[in-house]
């Protein structure tokens, strides 16, 4: 029966049978933008490289179907089901897990998977029985070979047929099948051939300094090159607060204040102050996103990292900045490249959960939080910092407990006071540092150009290569440190003293956890010994190193 059904296919036979149909919308690269070389315009920078392409040969989603079921219906068939791929590529490969465990670039494509396995079994999604499937030509079926020799096997060994209304496709025959696989290459080389022109114009705009497509950035206008009079500013005071040392958390605070909104209209995050501070349009550095695949664990990194032009310089963005590179270095460096341990943002509703440590017998595991029983007759609310007992996860002592508001209200004072003498230091200093090695600094750099330029030209081996540039790049290293600490205590002089005391009543607990991350690494808590020994001589703080700042999100 499963061979006469291709059989009868072969010649046009539908009767009796049941069909059904995939239909899929393409959004293959645009050839007409991706080859088009245009000036720097803005109506040829908002063009979109990649849409669906309704014209020429591709037909939409209703007039694939309705072509389908003529066809059907016409050679005495029934229509019973379509199945719909919208938005997707029958060409471009994706990273995907393997089924051995490892990692590989497939072209994803899962209606059309699952409906090759609801073809060999004959059923489709809504309980209809299904003997066949068509499609309006064989691009609407596959651009990839593998996918093709899929659909090759469910009509060859399962005897389940496979048609196109065009006659592009043929898969019923030993010559139709040879011919489709010689097609199918054709046309994955046409794909390739369009997403490679694609990528080079990409790669042309970022030479350029042309700004990249989408959703205008907070701070310029949707020119995308003009500085917003309004959002500019709030831009930079965002880079001067980091600079400064002000808790991310206190800079949402702020912004919420002056009722500053985002482009979009959505709350402030962390996530969004950070992706603001780092990005390198800040100084005019034109930048790309870019994404790196680990080999041994597969696991995906999405970076931003900035264009470089034929001679390594950084390319200008085709818009005004709005601080200087080295403002931007050094708050890129303050904030770090990689999310990091600090700044309490989480669901905690405890000021020092996460900080507090045990101090007995050096245990150091870090306290938990214990609401008070009913029996002790403590107010509403009332709460305990615990060790955690041997077999907990992570296991501690549980030797040491706490009273928690008390605890909080010592640590408070303590960050307090440790704010207000560093604050009275700053203010106190006769004289700002000043930055005075910028031709040292470029001059190492041309060092290093001259390095480079030298391999390129093979005129030093490649050990003598290694060496000078290992040495290059710790002295420019060292130097970009220093400038960048000068440019910290630059901006943190500049900024306006907060009277902490009077304000930490009014903060935000994840402001007040802002300050106590900013200023402490951890504090350690020995176990209570006898009755009415103090919190405060329990408490042992151990203060973040000037100029560290934990500027990211806790685990």
């Amino acid at each position: 029966m499963d061979n006469e059904l291709v059989q009868r296919a072969r010649w046009g036979d539908l009767k009796g049978q049941n069909w059904a149909g995939l239909v899929r919308l393409s959004f293959e690269a645009d050839e007409e933008s991706a080859t088009t070389e245009n000036d720097a315009t803005d109506k040829a920078e908002t063009r979109p490289a990649f849409r669906p392409m309704t014209g020429r040969d591709i037909k939409s989603r209703d007039e694939q179907e309705k072509d389908n079921r003529s066809f059907v219906e016409s050679r005495g068939g029934r229509y019973v089901y379509t199945y719909e791929e919208p938005d997707t590529s029958a060409w471009k490969r994706k990273r995907v897990r393997l089924h051995n465990g490892e990692i590989g670039y497939r072209v994803v494509r899962p209606v059309f998977e699952g409906a090759l396995e609801d073809l060999k079994r004959g059923v489709a999604p809504n309980g209809q029985g299904i003997d066949g499937l068509i499609v309006y030509d064989i691009d609407r079926l596959t651009r990839d070979n593998r996918h093709l020799e899929d659909a090759i096997e469910v009509v060859e060994n399962f005897g389940r047929p496979i048609i196109d209304i065009t006659g592009s496709l043929d898969l019923l025959t030993d010559n139709g099948r040879t011919v489709a696989r010689i097609v199918t290459a054709t046309n994955n080389k046409q794909s390739a051939d369009t997403a490679r022109r694609v990528a080079r114009k990409h790669r042309a705009m970022q030479q350029a300094g042309i700004p990249a497509g989408g959703t205008r950035p907070f701070g310029w206008q949707e020119d995308k090159r003009t500085l917003d009079p309004h959002e500019g500013k709030w831009r930079r005071q965002i880079i001067l607060w980091v600079l400064a040392g002000k808790p991310i958390s206190a800079v949402i605070h702020e912004l919420a204040a002056a009722k500053v909104s985002t482009v979009s209209g959505a709350d402030w995050s962390r996530e969004t102050i950070k992706a603001i501070v780092r990005n390198p349009r800040n100084c005019g550095f034109r930048s790309r996103q870019v994404i790196d695949i680990d080999p041994v664990t597969g696991m995906q990194n999405t970076r931003v990292e900035i264009v470089l032009d034929d001679r390594g310089k950084p390319v200008k963005g085709q818009w005004e900045a709005v601080c200087s590179v080295e403002e931007w270095e050094a708050a890129t460096e303050l904030l770090g490249s990689n999310p990091a341990p600090g700044m309490g943002h989480n669901t905690r509703r405890y000021l020092l959960r996460g900080t507090l440590r045990c101090d007995r017998d050096g245990c150091s595991t870090p306290l938990r939080v214990m609401k008070a029983e009913k029996s002790r007759n403590k107010p509403e609310g009332y709460f305990y910092y615990v060790c955690p007992s041997r077999g907990s996860v992570p296991a501690g002592c549980g030797g040491t407990k706490v009273a928690g508001p008390e605890t909080d209200k010592v640590v408070s004072m303590m960050v307090i006071a440790r704010h207000q003498e560093e604050q009275a230091k700053r203010e106190a200093m006769p004289d700002v540092l000043t930055w005075d090695k910028d031709d040292e600094l470029e001059r190492v750099r041309e060092d290093i150009d001259d390095l480079k330029n030298a391999r390129r030209s093979r005129t030093i081996t490649a050990e003598t290569y290694f060496a000078q540039l290992a040495e290059h790049e710790a002295e420019k290293r060292q130097l970009i440190s220093e400038r960048n600490k000068v440019q910290r205590q630059q901006a943190a002089a500049k900024s306006t003293s907060v009277d902490l005391a009077a304000e930490w009543d009014g903060l935000m607990l994840s402001e007040k956890r802002g300050y106590v991350e900013d200023t402490l690494l951890a504090v350690l808590v020995s176990p209570a010994v006898g009755r009415g020994r103090p919190v405060r001589d329990r408490l042992e703080p151990v203060w973040r190193p000037k100029g560290e700042q934990a500027q990211v999100d806790s685990p």
